[in-house]
Parts: structure tokens; C-alpha cells; sequence
């Protein structure tokens, strides 16, 4: 299985562009930080986002430097040349999923959070209600005990 799951801040702007198929794609990157266990440093771990179609467009758009992100996703290898001619892998990460978390400033200086103010960008399209009823029924009556509920 290949999934990753990162919570970071972003280190630059979003890049969005289009491909010649008129898909989109948008590309940032997030630091992660680590905590050593040896010495109780921390360091820092830089990955490069790649996210596609409407999760792109929402990132665009609601992303900037700084905001800090919870990403999930999958890693993905790529060669390439450098300059001098070797060849060279790069990771990336796929984002399946992207949610824009509040700033460590932002919650502590409110005391609130608003989940209005950090949407999750999910590019699945989400399932509506189903209603089971009729207008004829009358569930009133029934009676239903602890033991028989699942949960």
C-alpha cells in the first residue's frame, strides 16, 4: 500500500497551470517538521505536492505561503537530468485529499475555530442522503432496544 499522511505549512505559493488536455494541476510545497528522539531537536522535511482537477482549483484558490495544510496522499518517484548531465529521482507526493487547517495564531488568538475558515478540498464527489421513508409510515410505534443497536 502507498498512502503518506503530512500536516505542514506551506513554504511558497501555489503554482497552477494547465496541461495541453485542459486538466488542471496545482504544485506546493509543505515542511514538515521531526522531532529527533536522541538529542529532542527538531528538523525539517521539505515534500513537493502535486494535486489535480478540482483538488488543484480549491488549492489554488484557498492556499497561500505559511497556511498550514494536512495532506493525504501517495508518493510518486520521477527521473530526471540535472544540469550537469546525471540523472537524478525526485518524490513527489499525489494528493488524494487536502484539508486547510488554522494557523497556530489564528486559533489561539479567537479561542475558536471555524470550520468555515479551513474547508477540506476532497476531489470525490460526495454521496447525498437517501431517505428510506414513505409518507405512509409511522415509525412512532417502533421500539427498538440498547442490545440490538450495532454501535
Amino acid at each position: 500500500m502507498n498512502k503518506v499522511y503530512l500536516i505542514g505549512n506551506l513554504t511558497r505559493d501555489p503554482e497552477t497551470r494547465t496541461t495541453t488536455t485542459g486538466i488542471q494541476v496545482c504544485n506546493f510545497s509543505i515542511a514538515v517538521n521531526r522531532r529527533r528522539r536522541a538529542e529532542g531537536t527538531q528538523e525539517t522535511d521539505y515534500f513537493n505536492i502535486v494535486a489535480w482537477r478540482q483538488l488543484a482549483d480549491l488549492c489554488s484558490k484557498y492556499l497561500s505561503k505559511g497556511r498550514k495544510v494536512a495532506v493525504s496522499g501517495s508518493i510518486q518517484t520521477r527521473t530526471y537530468e540535472a544540469q550537469d548531465g546525471s540523472k537524478r529521482n525526485a518524490f513527489d507526493i499525489v494528493a488524494d485529499e487536502v484539508e486547510f487547517l488554522p494557523s497556530q495564531s489564528a486559533s489561539t488568538s479567537s479561542g475558536e475555530y471555524h470550520p468555515a475558515a479551513a474547508p477540506m478540498a476532497n476531489p470525490a464527489p460526495v454521496a447525498q442522503p437517501v431517505s428510506y421513508a414513505t409518507q405512509d409510515a409511522d415509525f412512532s410505534t417502533v421500539q427498538v432496544e440498547d442490545d440490538e443497536l450495532p454501535f
